[in-house]
């Protein structure tokens, strides 16, 4: 088991790695039902993050996550910045200093609630809420194996592709958004496939 702040360390570099690994995809999913930045503003956002990864990961963990939220406001830019942003901040708020299991879901799910708040959004909106959601009912039934907890974030981005847009610059297409996976699920998706990979054996 690494100490907090290794951990703290590698989950940095495993998020910002994801991100920048699949920002093109994010692009191109974000070209088709919005402003076709996403990819471009997350990369930017996170790689922020990692460049100041050194003091970040020496704060405990509530101002380890509220100190990311705000790097990803200020550097991500468009409606993600202050999403991602919130749901961070408010995870920070949320978590004590030495966090134990029971702390994650009860911690997440305050921080959805932000974000649905910020957003104006609900569940079945076509927005990262929809993977969001079912990873906090997956992690609130008990359920903690990593992998099956990416592969449930993985999933509910798949189901985003049948989904009406109603929030976002993808509302404006009306029934042109449907076919079309969320940019802000799949990244949601990606980034708990990499914090969970990273969790996977502590």
């Amino acid at each position: 088991m690494q100490d907090a702040v290794s951990l703290r360390a590698a989950l940095v570099k495993a998020v910002a790695e994801v991100v920048g690994s699949h920002a093109d995809e994010l692009t191109a999913l974000d070209q088709a039902i919005g402003d076709g930045d996403h990819g471009i503003n997350m990369k930017r956002g996170f790689e922020a993050v990692a460049a100041d990864a050194a003091a970040l990961c020496a704060k405990p963990w509530p101002d380890f996550l509220k100190s990311v939220g705000t790097t990803l406001v200020m550097k991500v830019g468009g409606a993600s910045g202050p999403l991602y942003g919130t749901l961070f901040m408010a995870m920070g708020k949320e978590m004590p200093e030495n966090p134990t299991a029971a702390d994650l879901p009860r911690a997440f799910r305050a921080a959805i609630l932000a974000v649905q708040a910020r957003g104006k959004a609900e569940r079945g909106h076509k927005t990262m809420l929809d993977v969001l959601i079912p990873v906090a009912e997956a992690l609130e039934s008990g359920i903690y194996e990593t992998d099956k907890i990416a592969a449930a974030a993985h999933a509910a981005a798949e189901a985003t592709k049948p989904i009406k847009a109603v929030r976002g610059r993808a509302s404006f297409l009306g029934d042109r958004s449907i076919g079309h996976m969320d940019p802000g699920a799949r990244s949601s998706a990606l980034l708990i496939e990499a914090v969970s990979g990273i969790l996977e054996n502590e």
